[in-house]
């Protein structure tokens, strides 16, 4: 018999490149589920006939903050907006904009700087509001601490310009910046905030490195993908999906060196058996958290400035641990061995892995049960609107619930997951 030979580059970077789209993501997360389904997973049983109850809560989550169901988009701004002030409408009302394209740029920089802080901050960390003296934590108090940095001029070159986050300047922010900003001491640990800083200075690099991307009106800054995005919007309109495309290829190698396939880095993508294929992708599981996160948070800016976002259902729901721990609080997934919710898991690990993946796949279902129960389709009620009103809230309802808020599987991550 022949030996096999390894594939040639051009094909590993081609199987590479197939992971980085929602689409992927979707795919293969509805495979693991499929195998849940069997109960052939190594770590979850999957008990469907627990979630209409799950839609249960999330519809009357939803009603309670939302009456008449007109949910806003899932994304960064609704934190903004936490405590009832929306800051980034007050700071945008008070300045000065030549055009529509400038503030899109500003808050496309603001969006992008605060989603890459946003990885779980721990349960002994907070943001003391210096406006209310309110003690904020996790995702709420880490956007307040990143909007008041950003509102400061701590992420711009430009002394006399302070909204805005350059290239260059993001290369070289000191670690006691971000330390000071999110009043990090030793009696207010936040989790990996010197690897939060490290994501920081790679994207000033990947920035001011690609002029052609984020350089096309200004020195290079995070904002230039605004008028990368909208050079991309035929007849006005560009497919959020595209928006996510973007950022994995343009903003890839801003992560931290971990799986890569043909040269091309991987992200937010980890390894599980389960997930077999012929080709060199076998065993992967795309997630990009993060960068759905911020393609999400993205729309707005782009539709504020007269770009339309169409099929913002090509985007995935989010395998974060608000919308996972739903599924675990619930009882639509249970985990094979009790004891495996006591220690912390790597983020690597099968286990968390699998979690994930069976929260995407999951997110799907529930979204479309909760369609049928009011009489709507996904233009009406699109995934982004459910997680909003929605799963998230739902999620963190029953984490505080069961205890402090903690989810409940421990995760030890690096910073730039979720």
């Amino acid at each position: 018999m022949r030996p096999m030979r390894a594939p040639p580059e051009n094909a590993a970077t081609a199987a590479a490149l197939s992971l980085l789209s929602a689409q992927a993501v979707r795919t293969r997360a509805h495979r693991m589920l499929a195998v849940g389904l069997d109960d052939a997973l190594p770590h979850f049983r999957v008990e469907l006939d627990r979630l209409e109850a799950t839609v249960d809560l999330v519809l009357a989550v939803t009603r309670a903050s939302y009456p008449t169901l007109d949910v806003p988009f899932h994304s960064r701004w609704r934190h903004f907006a936490a405590g009832g002030e929306d800051r980034w409408t007050s700071l945008a009302a008070a300045t000065h904009w030549p055009d529509r394209a400038a503030r899109a740029r500003t808050a496309v920089d603001l969006a992008v700087v605060s989603v890459l802080l946003d990885a779980g901050a721990g349960p002994d960390w907070a943001y003391v509001d210096p406006r209310t003296g309110a003690r904020i934590g996790r995702s709420e108090g880490l956007a307040l601490a990143s909007f008041d940095m950003f509102a400061r001029g701590a992420f711009s070159e430009r002394p006399d310009e302070p909204l805005r986050a350059g290239g260059a300047a993001l290369a070289r922010l000191p670690y006691e910046t971000l330390r000071r900003g999110f009043q990090v001491t030793d009696d207010n640990p936040l989790v990996a905030v010197d690897s939060r800083t490290d994501l920081l200075r790679r994207l000033g690099a990947v920035v001011t490195n690609a002029p052609h991307v984020f350089g096309r009106a200004d020195v290079p800054r995070p904002g230039g993908l605004f008028d990368h995005l909208a050079g991309q919007a035929g007849g006005g309109s560009i497919a959020a999906g595209a928006i996510l495309s973007a950022l994995l290829h343009d903003m890839g190698a801003i992560w931290p060196s971990r799986l890569t396939l043909g040269g091309v880095a991987l992200g937010d993508c980890w390894r599980h058996p389960a997930l077999t294929s012929a080709d060199a992708t076998s065993g992967l599981m795309p997630l990009h958290k993060l960068s759905q996160w911020l393609a999400y948070s993205l729309i707005e800016p782009l539709q504020a400035a007269g770009v339309a976002v169409v099929d913002v259902e090509g985007l995935t729901g989010l395998a974060e641990y608000r919308n996972g721990g739903l599924f675990i609080d619930t009882g639509v997934l249970a985990l094979r061995h009790p004891q495996d919710a006591g220690p912390a898991h790597d983020v690597s690990s099968t286990l968390v892995v699998e979690w994930r993946a069976l929260t995407v796949a999951l997110l799907d279902r529930l979204a479309e049960s909760l369609r049928q129960r009011l009489g709507m389709d996904a233009n009406a009620l699109p995934l982004a609107k459910i997680l909003q009103g929605g799963t998230w809230a739902a999620g963190r309802k029953l984490a505080y619930e069961r205890a402090d808020g903690a989810p409940p599987l421990r995760v030890i991550s690096d910073g730039t997951v979720f």
